[in-house]
């Protein structure tokens, strides 16, 4: 069995290890796009085409689920990527977990891209699913693209001017980017208030994992737990940055996947 992963760049690492921690047998395929990113501040239409691109090379390798693996990309290219791709192949989307980090109320923060932060995909969001919840939206310019490079120096600056901004006493952080789950220690760290538990958080990984394990169904575990990294749809390598994270140590271990892929 084959899944692909589709978003800009490492944001798909989360999402690929935890199908990676569930199933090791699978053949994972990701699909990143280093020629076109960031895609944040592109107009809706060019986060669509370039959603699109990377899907569409994915979907040369017979993949038998696709995630978007990006907030960002969900919002503005789930609908025409599935308007081409399914019912042939299922598409998975990523939505902010706002509705499990609202069920018990409390003070709940949305830590997002500038792009999602205040966007009418994610006000509906809050108003569907916040509750009782008090939710205080969070903009963390530069939090990606240092997630990108991992420059830790500016993971750490942008980390610590988005905690600044966090309300204190925050029960609940909602990770809006994927990127942002590959930080979810050193974030709980930041905005931890002295004497008090550290708040929880919520991410997307692993229920895009459980929704694209449902939909390919249970099976036999079939398949090699190979790699292949697509960059811009050309066949390619993970990544030097990728071991900066503990979820890209574990898709390169060389018996899931070397850190230069498969070819097919």
């Amino acid at each position: 069995m084959k899944i692909a992963l589709v978003d800009s760049g490492l944001g798909l690492l989360a999402a690929a290890a935890a199908l990676r921690r569930r199933r090791p047998d699978l053949d994972l395929v990701l699909s990143s796009d280093p020629d076109g990113m960031p895609w944040g501040p592109r107009t809706p239409e060019g986060i669509a085409a370039h959603a699109l691109a990377c899907a569409r090379a994915a979907a040369e390798f017979g993949p038998d689920a696709l995630v978007i693996a990006c907030n960002t990309a969900s919002v503005h290219a789930l609908d025409v990527i599935r308007a081409e791709l399914e019912p042939g192949l299922p598409v998975i989307g990523t939505v902010p977990a706002i509705k499990p980090a609202s069920a018990a109320g409390g003070r709940v923060a949305i830590w997002a891209t500038p792009a999602t932060t205040g966007s009418p995909y994610q006000h509906q969001l809050i108003r569907e699913f916040g509750g009782e919840a008090t939710v205080t939206e969070v903009a963390c310019p530069g939090l990606a693209d240092a997630v990108e490079r991992a420059d830790q120096a500016a993971i750490a600056a942008a980390v610590a001017d988005a905690a600044a901004r966090t309300p204190a006493h925050t029960d609940a952080i909602v990770l809006g980017c994927t990127h942002y789950e590959l930080l979810a220690d050193e974030i709980l760290a930041a905005v931890a208030t002295p004497g008090e538990s550290l708040p929880s958080w919520y991410g997307s990984a692993d229920a895009v994992a459980a929704q694209a394990l449902r939909r390919i169904g249970p099976g036999r575990p079939e398949g090699g737990g190979t790699l292949t990294v697509l960059q811009s749809g050309r066949v390619g390598s993970l990544p030097p940055a990728v071991l900066h994270y503990p979820e890209g140590r574990l898709l390169a271990e060389p018996a899931r996947g070397p850190l230069t892929a498969t070819s097919g």
